[in-house]
């Protein structure tokens, strides 16, 4: 019997609707389950019992709402393991990345328990005589969130801890491709006292999220994944009246100077690349060798990546595991093609890889693949290929580097690999993209600071979680107050000023 994957609304799981969607296990190519797909009447339920609940919750004391939080989080600390091995199990990641996933997540849901501190308003005194001026963040109302495959848990965590935390409702909308840990999630949630309604889950694809960025109930919207769709949600967001945080994609570079400790450097760009099967908005997938640090790097970097062990998610000593489906395996198989197309010279070739276990042999598998000599007209350097798949591209010095990365229309995260102090100042103000590294390969900024890109990697004006997240999902009232005793007599037909 196939299980069925259902929406969780009002404490409950549902599935109404006649549409679903398969789901595999990336490493067999097996069928695993089915994912119903919400139609705007579901989303419309979903919007509704969020909109019941957000009275009562938003006016539930901030430091009550934590302790909710707090449970969860000793929830999900005693329960992490499992996620992670659904994380494993729909999208194909090796186990220590899906466990270092869902830690990531609970950095988020750490901050948010702070929400007492985070809401506090600013209080000025007697700003005229008499009179006194302060402000407070209040939520919303019901708001929601479109997550991507490549982080089940983590990137919706940067969105329903905090918006929760500030007194919202929230509805998750998660990827049809690994839609499994938004339901545990859900869960946990309930188990830690959260009131029905306060979190929802709505499982679908683009009639869904069409639905959530038309109704009108819904005050705002956050969304990670791909530039086309990030833009999409931004504009028809916006033009239904809602606050929309879009972050889309990227093409990351990692300038590798000179001066840079090669051994240490090919570490990082191993990591940075080919880890989670290359499918991180933040992976690195160009590497900007200046100078003649290049033939020393494509060298020692060729030979590291044909010893990269891929298999399975559950071997634990495994370093990557299958493609997330067949349509990104062969998505990026063109992409490979295109390349060599092009010019650029394949030292490795992922498309050769098959694994040599047992029952592995139908699942959707790509081996390290490493270009170099790749130019900026390529279709490879361009645009954002989203797998295991490094472009070398070889530039003469800082400067031109520099140009190069402050070119592309994509400026999510850069990295600079160099041991010169001056170097690293000059990058890190120089270059326009949002998330820097320097000796850090994937500058991931942590729970307290927000993440997010610019140019055609950012639509809307505030980065995810940290203050700006705070701020995200709340809205300023600012209060003047004055007593009859300090009022003078009659009217006043002059613009007030202070006295």
């Amino acid at each position: 019997m196939t299980i069925t994957i259902e929406h969780y609304i009002n404490d409950q799981r549902v599935s109404r609707d006649d549409r679903y969607q398969d789901v595999f296990n990336p490493a067999t190519g097996e069928k695993t389950a089915r994912v119903a797909l919400a139609s705007r009447q579901t989303v419309g339920e979903a919007v509704a019992a969020a909109q019941a609940a957000f009275a009562g919750w938003a006016d539930t004391p901030p430091i009550r709402r934590a302790r909710v939080l707090f449970q969860y989080l000793h929830l999900l600390r005693e329960r992490k393991d499992e996620l992670a091995r659904i994380i494993v199990a729909e999208h194909g990641k090796v186990f220590t990345d899906a466990q270092g996933e869902v830690d990531r997540g609970i950095d988020i849901l750490e901050f948010a328990c702070g929400i007492p501190n985070l809401l506090k308003g600013e209080h000025s005194d007697q700003v005229s005589r008499g009179m006194d001026n302060w402000t407070m963040r209040q939520p919303l109302g019901v708001v929601a969130g479109v997550t991507p495959f490549n982080f089940p848990v983590m990137v919706p965590m940067w969105m329903y801890p905090i918006a929760i935390a500030a007194g919202n409702t929230f509805i998750l909308k998660p990827s049809p491709t690994d839609p499994s840990a938004s339901l545990f999630m859900a869960e946990l949630l309930h188990e830690a006292g959260l009131p029905k309604g306060v979190f929802n889950v709505v499982q679908g694809d683009k009639e869904s999220v069409d639905a959530l960025i038309e109704h009108p109930d819904v005050k705002a919207v956050s969304f990670v994944g791909s530039t086309p769709i990030a833009q999409y949600i931004y504009e028809t967001g916006a033009r239904n009246g809602k606050r929309v945080q879009g972050l889309g994609g990227a093409k990351n570079h990692m300038v590798v100077m000179p001066d840079a400790d090669i051994e240490k450097t090919v570490d990082a760009l191993m990591g940075a690349a080919y880890g989670s099967a290359g499918e991180r908005c933040m992976a690195i997938s160009v590497a900007v060798l200046v100078g003649d640090v290049g033939d020393k790097v494509i060298a020692a970097l060729t030979e590291r990546a044909k010893q990269l062990r891929i298999t399975d998610g559950r071997d634990l000593k495994a370093e990557m595991g299958p493609i997330v489906s067949r349509a990104a395996l062969e998505r990026i198989s063109g992409y490979i093609e295109q390349g060599v197309q092009a010019g650029a010279q394949l030292l490795l070739d992922g498309r050769d890889y098959v694994p040599t276990e047992a029952g592995l042999e139908n699942g959707f598998w790509l081996g390290a693949t490493l270009f170099d000599h790749v130019t900026q007209e390529m279709s490879i350097y361009r645009e954002e290929i989203f797998g295991p798949v490094l472009a070398c591209v070889r530039v003469n010095d800082f400067a031109e580097a520099i140009k190069l990365v402050n070119d592309h229309e994509f400026g999510n995260g850069v990295s600079c690999f160099t041991r010169d102090g001056n170097i690293a100042r000059e990058f890190a103000r120089r270059i326009e993209v949002g998330m820097v590294g320097i000796n850090v390969p994937i500058p991931v900024p942590m729970a307290w600071h927000g993440f997010g890109g610019w140019k055609k990697s950012l639509f809307g004006d505030m980065h995810a979680y940290g203050t700006e997240g705070v701020r995200f999902y709340t809205k300023q009232k600012s209060i003047m107050q004055r007593w009859s005793e300090s009022i003078e007599q009659g009217a006043e037909f002059a613009m007030p000023v202070s006295k």
